[in-house]
């Protein structure tokens, strides 16, 4: 086995500072970081035009012989799927489905320029969608007059609320903007995956309802609030009976056909070039059958219509609509950021380039606000597109861009080939696209045997954003999660640790058999920050892992102290070389009662004025009780300590004071520089605590303590526990100091 030896003197944090010489780095004024963060010159402009339009750096090493072909392949692919996504996706939005094109044109366009991920594909998500038709049907109902907002006149209920949606769309591009201008990116880092996981999971559940009045041909009207997916269920349930039977099959055979070519291309995905495009295929199929036989008039089905050719004049956001909106378009914004950066950084770690969150908000923030200009809505990126975009090949957003291409066509030309396209066979494709998000459910019981706290938050995300809706869904779940945050910073799991035989390793003194405890000592490990929030919690643990409370300790000795000078200056009790003895004919009683205001109980004890030395740990005279502590050094491991606030800072100097008070030292260890320093700069040592506590390591302050108090060791009877051997060397001696007899001087514990 490999073995180490180490041979050094015994560290204190002083004795480290003044053998090794620190440089002391002057730390820069937030002054400084302005004028440095506005700083301007060549090379800063240059960096910067590159970070804000990262196309220059990679069309600079753009390789067309080899690329080239992959990216027409994947973005013809990519663009046949994301026609009929945005058709599909635009019905759970409450939109005409054309619209749906829209959004997977313009946001595509600028995310060519400003993005930095190189195989997401850009256009409709279907929890967004969602999310925005839950705002379009509250402002502009199915059933009943609108909100009474400026700029409805004259616009039918379908342009009302394509406005509803661009509306709210451009508002949350500028959050994202403006949160990518302001370097705040780091916001999604507290959506956790598995708050996004159980997110994405009540979304797809609100879309599988949303999708049954399409794949059953009923007319069911759009709810938006909480429980508004209980009063969806029971209307559809009420209306079972007026079921298009022909929807029904049509919608069956779609799920089952699409469902068993996707297998089939997840399990022969290494051995076919290309996934089938099952969904477009049947998608034509549809298109044909219908034509030919005329469901909509034989069977009274429900189709995609007029799709009109070209694009529409651009259309300013309506700034009322945004003070209705506003509480919703910010979930909208971080959801739509967290969904396309996740699914960035898988594919930019498989493929091996950087992504930038705050360029991705940029770019996500101007898509939105230059597509919700032209009337799209909200664009994140499917993970299914996705896929196709980087399975089929696609090695930049030159694919995204020929994607762009195939549905400018669509909408240009050919779109008049969808309009007897029925709307089940959206609903369908829809529906089996959520396989993926669904299944997130088997991840509960794995989450329940590996950490129950995790699993508390997805059943929470989960459950709230299924009855309250997506926007107040995920504000709960967020509120669950930072509680999770607080309750394991606040009431962390504190230990008391020991030495492994034969090593300088200290482990939790209740998962080891084979440990050593000195006599006499105590070291106490505080897993986590300590602040106003934990403080109390941290003293209360530290007094049940000492058996004692030291400030109840000090105030029994002070009254002791001032009995027994009442009971000398009475002449009741006697000093002699053995100790006090008491002359009084009945044992005196009254400890807790007399003078109780006489003197400051949480002082020092002042033993000065007493002929002999008073010893806590024997009999005292007189009837006096005093709590007995066998305890005489402590150790804080204070490796896991990252900061301290002044509210802690004044809570463990009190505890330190009176531990030190009752003659108990205390050795702190691994504590922190900038901590050290915090200390110092607040005036935390005084005469009681020194600075002299600090200690490098646990081991250092060990040893430092056995050679304090030898008697720790000395009083083992079972010498198989003396389990490490160190040489401790003494200042400006050589590397083995001997003492007189020529025997090395060595700490054995």
């Amino acid at each position: 086995m490999a073995q180490y030896v180490v041979s050094r003197n015994i560290f204190s944090e002083e004795k480290f500072n003044q053998e090794h010489v620190k440089i002391y780095r002057q730390r820069k004024s937030l002054l400084n970081h302005v004028r440095l963060y506005f700083r301007c010159d060549q090379r800063r402009a240059r960096l910067a035009v590159l970070s804000l339009l990262p196309v220059i750096s990679w069309l600079k090493i753009y390789r067309v012989k080899e690329w080239l072909l992959s990216d027409i392949v994947s973005g013809v692919s990519t663009g046949l799927v994301a026609v009929l996504q945005g058709l599909a996706y635009c019905l759970l939005a409450s939109l005409p489905p054309w619209y749906g094109l829209f959004s997977a044109f313009f946001p595509v366009i600028i995310y060519f320029f400003l993005g930095t991920s190189r195989h997401i594909s850009v256009g409709p998500f279907p929890v967004l969608c969602l999310m925005i038709g839950s705002v379009v049907t509250r402002i502009v109902p199915d059933e009943g007059p609108p909100m009474n907002i400026t700029g409805f006149e004259g616009l039918s209920r379908d342009e009302q609320r394509v406005l509803v949606a661009s509306s709210i769309s451009f508002l949350a591009g500028i959050m994202q903007l403006a949160m990518g201008v302001f370097q705040v990116g780091f916001v999604v880092l507290y959506l956790s995956d598995t708050l996004v996981s159980g997110f994405t999971t009540a979304a797809a559940v609100h879309i599988l309802v949303s999708q049954l009045k399409f794949v059953l041909g009923l007319t069911v009207p759009g709810i938006s609030g909480p429980l508004a997916l209980i009063y969806t269920l029971e209307i559809i349930f009420k209306k079972i009976t007026s079921t298009n039977l022909c929807d029904v099959v049509i919608s069956v055979v779609i799920m089952v056909v699409v469902f068993a070519v996707k297998e089939l291309n997840d399990r022969y995905k290494s051995k076919i070039p290309v996934p089938i495009p099952i969904e477009v295929i049947m998608t034509v199929i549809a298109c044909g059958v219908s034509y030919a036989f005329d469901f909509k008039s034989k069977y009274s089905i429900d189709v995609v219509g007029i799709i009109p050719k070209g694009y529409e004049a651009p259309v300013a956001p309506n700034l009322q609509i945004w003070g209705e909106t506003a509480v919703e378009a910010f979930p909208m914004a971080i959801v739509g950021f967290a969904v396309a950066f996740s699914v960035a950084k898988v594919y930019s770690v498989k493929h091996d380039y950087t992504i930038d969150g705050n360029q991705e908000l940029i770019a996500f923030g101007v898509c939105n606000i230059f597509g919700a200009s032209f009337k799209s809505f909200a664009a994140s990126t499917a993970l299914s597109r996705s896929a196709v975009q980087e399975s089929t090949g696609g090695k930049t957003q030159v694919a995204g861009l020929l994607s762009a291409i195939i549905v400018m066509v669509v909408t240009l030309a050919i779109g008049f080939l969808l309009e007897p396209l029925p709307k089940s066979v959206l609903g369908a494709v829809v529906i089996v696209n959520l396989k993926g998000m669904l299944l997130q459910v088997t991840e509960v019981p794995y989450l329940w045997r590996r950490d129950k706290t995790d699993c508390v938050v997805w059943i929470g995300t989960c459950v709230g954003s299924i009855l309250l809706g997506l926007d107040l869904g995920l504000a709960v779940g967020l509120g669950i999660e930072l509680l999770t945050v607080v309750f394991r910073v606040q009431f962390p799991r504190c230990s008391v640790l020991a030495n492994i035989k034969g090593t300088d390793i200290y482990k939790d003194r209740k998962d080891y058999l084979d440990i050593f405890e000195p006599d006499g000592v105590k070291i106490f490990r505080i897993p986590s920050p300590l602040f106003f929030a934990n403080i109390d919690f941290f003293r209360n643990k530290l007094v049940e892992s000492l058996g004692f409370n030291p400030l109840r300790v000090l105030r029994k000795r002070n009254k002791a102290l001032r009995l027994i000078r009442r009971l000398l200056k009475r002449g009741e009790l006697h000093c002699t070389p053995r100790g006090f003895l008491n002359t009084s004919c009945e044992p005196y009683i009254g400890l807790e009662e007399e003078d109780s205001s006489a003197e400051d109980l949480d002082l020092p004890t002042d033993l000065k004025d007493l002929p002999i030395y008073v010893d806590w740990s024997a009999e005292l005279p007189a009837n006096i009780s005093v709590p007995r502590v066998h305890l005489h050094s402590l150790v804080l491991d204070f490796s896991a300590v990252s900061f301290i606030d002044i509210s802690a800072l004044k809570g463990l100097k009190t505890t330190l004071k009176e531990l030190v008070r009752i003659e108990v030292a205390v050795y702190i260890v691994a504590c922190d520089p900038l901590i050290q320093e915090k200390l110092h700069s607040c005036g935390f040592f005084d005469d009681e605590v020194k600075a002299s506590i600090f200690f490098l390591t646990l081991h250092d302050a060990m040893l430092q303590i056995l050679e304090s108090h030898p008697e720790a060791v000395q009083s083992k009877t079972h010498f198989s526990k003396v389990i490490t051997t160190v040489t401790v060397h003494q200042a400006n001696c050589s590397m083995r100091s001997r003492d007189r007899n020529g025997v090395e001087s060595e700490t054995r514990f």
